[in-house]
């Protein structure tokens, strides 16, 4: 009998967040997220759309999704699959190499002994929380890791001053989660007008200021649904207009609807 889908997760903390799951078919609609995806295939194999083509992740193999890139995910084989993700803001990749843009990595899947090493680093005692020094740790090996595996050398590096600019617009944002910032406010706290903010923030951080702040809601809400507190009151508390509004932020994000979470969430 195949085992019910499950997700299980931990709060995000300076900028990492671990995720382990099973599904016996369909897992995720398409969607996309602010953070990089670093993930390991534990068992079965697991199947996914990726910037314009399908590709699979089998047992032992190592998935790197990027930030803002559109991907879904489903069971290649009748057994279903289980993995594990760090979801890694790339913030933190790019203050660990230095400031620089965070590197991107073509190859989707592969097999990676040194990423390996790293996830299982991350998942131990899981879901007990990391303790901040490993969690520095894990955050400055898999930027070093990426780094080898991408382009971080051929990326022109914005600057440190546009960078302490930007640094300060996302930590304004997320301190400023709950509630709309006008781009007024992120022109003021950087000192960037808001164009130029722009190219910076996505250069520093892989997505834009909007798409990030509306993930860190997102996240809190996820938080909130599986607590069992209502879709209607999570809206509320989160910023979205409505039920309906945070119902689709939700599924773009997050490739499932907030009522199957909560399902997933309380199987785990």
């Amino acid at each position: 009998m195949t085992a019910p889908d499950q997700i299980r997760f931990d709060e995000p903390h300076a900028g990492l967040q671990r995720l382990a799951a099973r599904f016996a078919g369909h897992a995720y609609d398409l969607h996309r997220h602010e953070t990089y995806a670093v993930g390991l295939t534990l068992r079965g194999v697991q199947a996914f759309h990726y910037r314009g083509s399908r590709t699979a992740s089998r047992a032992g193999e190592v998935m790197v999704l990027h930030p803002d890139e559109t991907h879904d995910g489903h069971a290649g084989v009748a057994d279903g699959f289980a993995y594990r993700m760090l979801y890694v803001d790339p913030g933190e990749v790019s203050a660990a190499l230095g400031g620089g843009r965070p590197p991107f990595v073509a190859e989707a899947v592969a097999h990676d002994p040194a990423l390996v090493a790293a996830l299982h680093e991350a998942f131990t005692d899981f879901p007990h929380a990391l303790e901040p020094l490993a969690v520095d740790a894990v955050i400055a090996r898999l930027a070093g890791r990426l780094a080898q595996r991408g382009d971080a050398g051929l990326r022109r590096n914005p600057g440190a001053t546009a960078y302490r600019a930007a640094r300060r617009a996302h930590d304004f944002l997320v301190a400023e989660a709950p509630r709309t910032v006008a781009s007024e406010e992120l022109e003021r706290v950087s000192g960037l007008d808001r164009f130029s903010l722009a190219r910076h923030f996505r250069a520093a951080f892989g997505t834009s200021p909007h798409r990030f702040q509306v993930g860190r809601r997102l996240i809190r809400a996820r938080a909130m649904i599986a607590s069992g507190i209502p879709l209607s009151e999570t809206a509320a508390a989160t910023g979205f207009a409505d039920q309906s509004h945070l119902t689709r932020h939700f599924s773009a994000r997050f490739g499932l609807t907030p009522g199957r979470w909560a399902m997933l969430s309380r199987a785990a």
